[in-house]
């Protein structure tokens, strides 16, 4: 084949094959921006509150109170966003804060988005639909607190949220967990809270991802679900919050889709040079 036809081969290729199923197969694939998020970081807030009803969250958000230090830190985190850093850079602990007091302002944060976020898609989230809490067939998570489920226990989707967000309230209004007035020290139990929040919020996004995807790609509301992911692991990720072993069920979707994407580009491009010849 000479050098024309190679090129009018690709053309072809891209056009007929490629970009048709690029759009309408891949397009329903999950994951697909998780590694590069397709709106700025600038922009989520605002498309969060535009796209998603704020009526339908699922519990009150955490509002910080005016005038403390943990209020002027969150101002600062959400200055970061806002000034379009990288999502990297945004999280780093800012000079001459305090870890405690720098985690403890995204964790609330990180609760209120989450809590958006599933409060939204929460219709379709039921006891019928979803009667285990899981990520796939892989991954199922249980319930265990301190008062009525002393053992892990199986329960449906919706439920193990709610008493996932009773929980998180309980902590985070916890002044002797979560101190709001200056000079007030941070328990030494406060980073073992911290983490195990953010791991059970992570299960959160596991099964959204896993079993309501198609829900929120249907709203538009994809980019900014996966912009809010991704700056959730790479705050998590940056201060080792969460082990990597409970951040395999979005990981490994993400590489298996991407090998998935790659192979089947292969298949389409081998099936076509047959027919060519």
């Amino acid at each position: 084949m000479h050098a024309t036809g190679i090129h009018s081969f690709t053309n072809i290729f891209f056009q007929k094959v490629w970009e048709p199923w690029r759009r309408q197969g891949y397009q329903k694939a999950h994951f697909r921006h998780i590694t590069q998020p397709s709106c700025p970081p600038a922009t989520m807030s605002m498309a969060l509150k535009q796209v998603f009803n704020k009526d339908r969250t699922f519990r009150p958000k955490r509002k910080f109170e005016p005038g403390t230090q943990r209020f002027e830190l969150h101002k600062k985190a959400q200055a970061s966003l806002n000034a379009g850093l990288d999502l990297k850079q945004a999280v780093q602990l800012p000079h001459g804060e305090g870890l405690n007091d720098w985690v403890a302002v995204h964790v609330v944060d990180f609760f209120n988005r989450i809590n958006l976020i599933y409060g939204t898609i929460s219709d379709s989230c039921t006891d019928q639909t979803c009667p285990i809490m899981s990520g796939g067939p892989k991954y199922e998570y249980r319930w265990q607190d301190e008062q009525k489920y002393k053992k892990p226990t199986a329960l449906s989707a919706p439920k193990y949220m709610s008493l996932l967000m009773d929980w998180i309230e309980v902590q985070i209004n916890n002044e002797q967990i979560f101190p709001t007035n200056v000079g007030t020290p941070f328990p030494k139990t406060f980073m073992q809270v911290a983490k195990k929040i953010l791991s059970r919020l992570f299960r959160v996004f596991v099964h959204v991802y896993i079993h309501h995807f198609d829900r929120v790609s249907q709203m538009g509301a994809e980019a900014h679900v996966n912009t809010c992911y991704k700056h959730f692991y790479n705050f998590v990720t940056e201060f080792s919050l969460i082990d990597h072993k409970e951040l395999e069920p979005l990981v490994c979707i993400c590489v298996k889709d991407s090998n998935r994407q790659i192979l089947l580009y292969y298949m389409c491009m081998c099936l076509f040079m047959c027919a060519w010849f």
